[in-house]
């Protein structure tokens, strides 16, 4: 091991249980600027960027001007501090099958970094989150609508939806199964004959119609890509059915489109997991990702009812900033424009913390409202990942 970046490491995850407690610009561009320096040490292929740019850590001042790599360089180049045998885990971007994936190298403290990293900002969006027991106590039951870990081992967002099951029956000192964990979780998905993710939907309208025979029934978390609650909402239209899934279920959706299934605005999409399941609109919550990052975007917190239709502004953690650039001048544009989306993620602790994507949002203060991808980029999203 590393003993400079487990040091980092084990500083931030302290820092990540301490989610209420601010990071100043100031703190945040310190340890920014100490994560830039062992990188630029210890990261070979990152060191030869920066030599290339001519931006060693001396002649950066501020988080602000740390190199960033675009997400692209993920596929061709091992962007990690890590040797090979030490690496015990890989997450790839999702894309088509004919596109050469990004690659995200991880051991056991990475995996404990991210972990935590997603665990405590997914706590901070629902939070009065609590599951259901193996002994039937009151809780939600998760509905996930991806393949289980065994069958989608490179995929950051299943191992996201497995992490956020196996902390929730710790929290309910339940114990965990990666394809049931006791209590009532689930995945619903699985590959077809093309190693395509799909839904198993017999298994599916069985998980969220619930026990007709108990007077109460326990609240849902369905977790899903977009492209999937396209094929669940299309399967019931067909059968002409509508469910109406318990009072306080919430629906967390996430990644994109391209090539797996017709598209709709997020609006559209929404307007139709209300009609079909029940779900209203201010419990439909949104999450933005990708496998070169170890921290998540969320929209904000459970919306409060309301006719008035807000743009969705996504917000990171703590120990994330974004920056919203202009491919033009490559300098951050004004309040209420457009441009690319550069994120600062000191989770990124044995990668890359500093990240070029090719997704295109609008500044919003402190967070940005998500656009979609900027012309001539691959299309990818989690809703396209293969095993």
């Amino acid at each position: 091991m590393n003993p400079e970046l487990s040091n980092f490491a084990a500083r931030l995850r302290g820092l990540m249980a301490d989610f209420q407690s601010p990071i100043s610009d100031c703190q945040f561009s310190r340890l920014a600027l100490e994560l830039f320096t062992l990188q630029f040490k210890h990261n070979p292929a990152y060191h030869k960027i920066c030599k290339a740019r001519q931006l060693p850590p001396a002649t950066v001042k501020d988080w602000t001007q740390i190199p960033a790599v675009p997400t692209g360089a993920f596929k061709e180049l091992e962007l990690t501090s890590l040797p090979p045998e030490a690496r015990t885990a890989v997450f790839h971007s999702s894309g088509t099958t004919e596109q050469k994936p990004s690659r995200h190298f991880h051991n056991a403290e990475s995996l404990a970094v991210y972990e935590a990293s997603l665990w405590e900002n997914f706590k901070s969006q629902i939070p009065n989150f609590k599951f259901q027991t193996a002994a039937g106590m009151a809780g939600k039951q998760l509905a996930i609508l991806t393949p289980p870990p065994a069958q989608a081992t490179h995929s950051s967002l299943v191992h996201m939806f497995e992490t956020i099951c196996s902390r929730a029956c710790e929290s309910a000192e339940s114990a965990f199964s990666q394809t049931r964990p006791p209590g009532g979780a689930e995945f619903l998905g699985k590959l077809d004959s093309g190693g395509v993710w799909t839904l198993d939907f017999e298994k599916t309208l069985a998980a969220l119609s619930g026990n007709s025979k108990l007077k109460t029934q326990n609240s849902k978390l369905v977790l899903g890509t977009a492209f999937s609650f396209v094929h669940l909402l299309d399967f019931l239209a067909g059968k002409n059915l509508k469910l109406q899934l318990p009072e306080g279920s919430l629906v967390m959706e996430t990644g994109g489109y391209k090539n797996r299934s017709r598209t709709m605005p997020k609006a559209e999409l929404h307007a139709l997991i209300t009609d079909r399941l029940g779900v209203p609109r201010e419990n439909i919550l949104c999450e933005y990702g990708m496998s070169e990052l170890s921290s998540q975007a969320y929209d904000s917190e459970i919306h409060p009812p309301s006719s008035i239709r807000h743009p969705r502004i996504f917000h990171f953690p703590p120990w994330v900033r974004v920056q919203i650039i202009s491919p033009e001048s490559g300098r951050e544009v004004d309040e209420g424009e457009t441009g690319l989306i550069r994120i600062f993620d000191l989770a990124n602790v044995f990668s890359v913390a500093a990240i070029q994507t090719e997704d295109l949002g609008v500044r919003r203060g402190d967070g940005f409202e998500l656009v979609g991808r900027a012309q001539l980029a691959e299309p990818r999203g989690c809703s396209l990942m293969n095993a």
